[in-house]
């Protein structure tokens, strides 16, 4: 226990050494004025790279927090709770070939550039994002921020003497669920600037589900930057456009195997990389042969 504790104090003492090293004394002070939780999260990711000046913004913004609630359901989500059968329904259905039909000419563009069926992409997008009518109200930044900061002791524990739900799970179960999920959003968090700032978005704006999907796609940022591409070539991939993602969610398929006439076993896998849920899986297919 000592030698934690020494080896804790060792690392808070080489944050405030990086902190004083790339802050000037004046913007030092303005960080000690933040979000206690992110004061360590902003010297990695400054020590991962990313400029001082973009961390000062994006941390000193009157709009960042730390998210306890919406943490909160990374220890009591279940997705057995969602209920995708209500995209089967006759009313979703008629909504889903009026969305085709709108967008008739991109999604067959779409689907002869990249040999993905129209009709997967568009059951997709309807249990996604209901056609884009649902795209999460939860500040992206705020939440993989706060994940992200699980990986502090003190983080951890101020949460847990807080949270509310501690019937549902051990402090022990708690301890390295919050642990692996720091590392993941993380991951996600550095994804997330790295694309906002190379299309110039506001960090601070852009909102999406609990867990840090965004856009009418609901990709997490790793996703994005991996295989998101700009559908209508204006020169920016934004996902809260239909046409960019639709050709997004066509070439993240592709890439994992997706080609015309493909048999339904090998439907399942490639869909399954996009939500790993054989509920989700089976949605898709079933909304799918709905729409054909």
């Amino acid at each position: 226990m000592k030698t934690n504790a020494f080896f804790h104090a060792l690392k808070s003492v080489l944050i405030l050494l990086i902190l004083s090293s790339v802050f000037s004394q004046e913007a030092l002070a303005d960080l000690n004025k933040g979000v206690w939780q992110f004061k360590s999260l902003q010297a990695k990711l400054i020590a991962d790279g990313f400029q001082p000046d973009l961390i000062q913004k994006v941390y000193q913004d009157a709009r960042i927090s730390f998210e306890k609630r919406g943490s909160s359901l990374f220890f009591v989500h279940s997705e057995a709770k969602l209920n995708y059968d209500q995209f089967t329904n006759e009313w979703a259905i008629g909504q889903a070939r009026k969305y085709m039909q709108t967008h008739q000419a991109q999604l067959k563009k779409i689907e002869e550039t990249y040999g993905v069926d129209k009709h997967v992409i568009t059951a997709i997008i309807l249990v996604e994002t209901a056609l884009g009518k649902t795209l999460g109200k939860n500040s992206i930044v705020n939440i993989l921020s706060s994940l992200s900061a699980f990986d502090n002791p003190a983080v951890r524990n101020d949460f847990w003497n807080s949270f509310k739900r501690k019937d549902e799970i051990s402090r022990q179960a708690f301890e390295k669920r919050a642990i692996r999920k720091s590392q993941w959003a993380y991951r996600e968090l550095k994804a997330f600037l790295e694309y906002t700032h190379k299309e110039n978005f506001d960090p601070m704006a852009i909102r999406g589900s609990y867990a840090g999907a965004l856009g009418i796609a609901q990709f997490m940022p790793t996703t994005l930057l991996a295989y998101a591409k700009d559908g209508n070539q204006d020169g920016v991939i934004d996902l809260f456009t239909h046409a960019d993602s639709m050709a997004s969610i066509a070439s993240f398929l592709k890439r994992f195997g997706w080609k015309p006439g493909i048999d339904t076993e090998k439907a399942k896998k490639i869909i399954y990389r996009y939500n790993h849920s054989e509920y989700y899986v089976n949605t898709i297919l079933k909304i799918s042969n709905l729409l054909s």
